[in-house]
């Protein structure tokens, strides 16, 4: 008798461990199935950054197009090295060459990885890179932040101020060929000088990026 209740005890632990084994690995197993399925294309381009100061604007209403770009970060990271960096784009008179237009950086390397890389397929693909200093103040942040950049005899200072709370951003390719993680706040007060005169900007509702075009973005990324 002790032998027969001792195999029946026997049979029933392994059904019951089989019985869970297999509700255990047939989801997983349909899981596994399932993202294996899901093709993830490789990143061939990316860049990162810490302190983000954004303006685009118009210094004219009858203007269709930003004749004002002053993007930069205190720091850039990209797979050849880290650097202050952005782009300058600045033209006061449409019907003239602008006065400024480039990739900028403390690391010319740095700065040439832009154009081909992160850019690629843009109008900014081929856009010069200019030596620069970019100096960003985040000190009165979240309340208002800065940026001051000079490149050869041109000097740009940008203050946002009246920031709303940092917001989460995930935007898919659009309008520009990558994709973009981060943290914005978007500014309602916004001053620029250039060489130490105020000038007067319109600011758009949307931006180069998709997103508001007076902007504070403490991180983020592009990936493509």
């Amino acid at each position: 008798m002790r032998t027969i209740m001792s195999a029946l005890l026997s049979n029933r632990r392994t059904l019951l461990l089989s019985t869970l084994a297999g509700a255990t690995i047939a989801p997983l197993a349909g899981a596994a199935q399932a993202l294996s399925t899901e093709v993830v294309p490789p990143v061939m381009a990316w860049m990162s950054w810490q302190g983000g100061v954004d303006l685009v604007a118009v210094t004219d209403a009858s203007l269709t197009q930003p004749n004002v770009i002053l993007h930069v970060a205190r720091m850039v990271q990209t797979p050849v090295g880290s650097s202050a960096s952005g782009m300058v784009f600045y033209q006061p008179n449409p019907a003239e060459p602008p006065v400024v237009m480039g990739f900028v950086s403390g690391d010319p390397k740095v700065g040439a990885y832009f154009g081909p890389k992160v850019f690629k397929g843009t109008p900014f693909e081929t856009a010069p890179v200019l030596k620069a200093k970019i100096v960003v103040d985040e000190t009165g942040a979240p309340g208002t932040v800065g940026s001051k950049i000079t490149v050869g005899k041109h000097v740009f200072e940008v203050t946002l101020a009246g920031l709303t709370p940092l917001v989460q951003i995930n935007r898919p390719l659009g309008a520009l060929p990558f994709t973009q993680q981060g943290l914005e706040a978007s500014s309602a007060d916004v001053t620029l000088k250039v060489n130490g005169k105020p000038v007067t900007v319109i600011i758009p509702p949307v931006g180069m990026s998709g997103g508001p075009a007076a902007v504070w973005s403490p991180t983020g990324h592009y990936a493509r």
